[in-house]
């Protein structure tokens, strides 16, 4: 499955040089992750709710060509893998006007307690963990 949210670029979003600053693009990938679970049917609040965290352990972006003040964007958001101890994102951020790649990225989540500590998600939140399974 894949999720698509679309936004357009704010101009705070942009650096001295009229293109957006690289730290956008990660708070990208949590609109995107957060848009794709509750597409899922779940989200970060119910799953955050039932004692368990999603905490990012790597992340990484590849940009491709800059983005500007006002394109109208899409993220793409599907899971690259899934395991009862971790959760794989990967991303496509799209110009929509010119349905251009600016740039592809993947983020890594450990499942945990609220404690930090790793858990088999498969077993403590088996109905939402399956619902992510597909």
């Amino acid at each position: 499955m894949q999720s698509k949210t679309y936004l357009t670029v704010r101009y705070a979003e942009t650096d001295q040089m009229g293109i957006v600053h690289h730290s956008n693009f990660p708070i990208w990938f949590e609109m995107g992750r957060t848009e794709f679970l509750k597409e899922l049917g779940s989200s970060y609040s119910e799953i955050e709710q039932r004692g368990v965290l999603l905490p990012l352990y790597e992340l990484n972006c590849q940009f491709k060509s800059p983005a500007k003040y006002e394109d109208k964007l899409m993220i793409v958001t599907s899971i690259k893998s899934l395991s009862p101890v971790k959760m794989s994102f990967s991303y496509e951020v799209i110009n929509t006007i010119n349905n251009k790649l600016l740039a592809t990225g993947e983020t890594m989540h450990a499942w945990t307690n609220v404690q930090l500590k790793p858990i088999n998600a498969e077993r403590m939140i088996a109905d939402i963990y399956a619902i992510i399974k597909g």
